[in-house]
């Protein structure tokens, strides 16, 4: 069986953050676009043919917030369909209720994980996601 490498749309504004977060990922077999604001990561996916398999959004962002990013997605239909996971270091119970009522799969909450310890938490994910279609 020839298995097709997963892509994941890693929306986050701390550069540095950013691009430790795609090494990791790619170092775990998984391609990625990194997205410095969440108004470049909707120009992507305006333009682009191909869309990820599933969007890292970080919450909050210099140019909009996850609420507002959500809403950009769910304005298109073929958007809506791509799975979202929110990893933020903010995670209030009403944020999080906002957010998944938006249509994201999964909230996780930075500080309590280590970058090492989200990757196959996001495989799975992926995975997770992949066989429901």
């Amino acid at each position: 069986m020839n298995e097709q490498k997963q892509t994941i749309m890693i929306v986050e504004d701390e550069i540095l953050l950013l691009e430790a977060i795609s090494k990791k990922l790619s170092l775990g077999g998984i391609s990625t676009i990194s997205c410095s604001s969440g108004t470049q990561a909707i120009d992507y996916l305006e333009t682009s043919a191909i869309l990820p398999d599933a969007i890292w959004l970080d919450f909050q962002l210099k140019d909009m917030d996850g609420i507002a990013f959500m809403h950009h997605l769910k304005q298109k239909e073929r958007f809506t369909k791509i799975p979202v996971i929110v990893v933020s270091n903010s995670a209030s119970e009403e944020k999080v209720k906002n957010m998944l009522a938006l249509g994201v799969r999964k909230y996780l909450l930075k500080a309590s994980y280590r970058l090492d310890e989200l990757i196959p938490i996001i495989k799975h994910f992926i995975a997770e996601e992949n066989s429901k279609t």
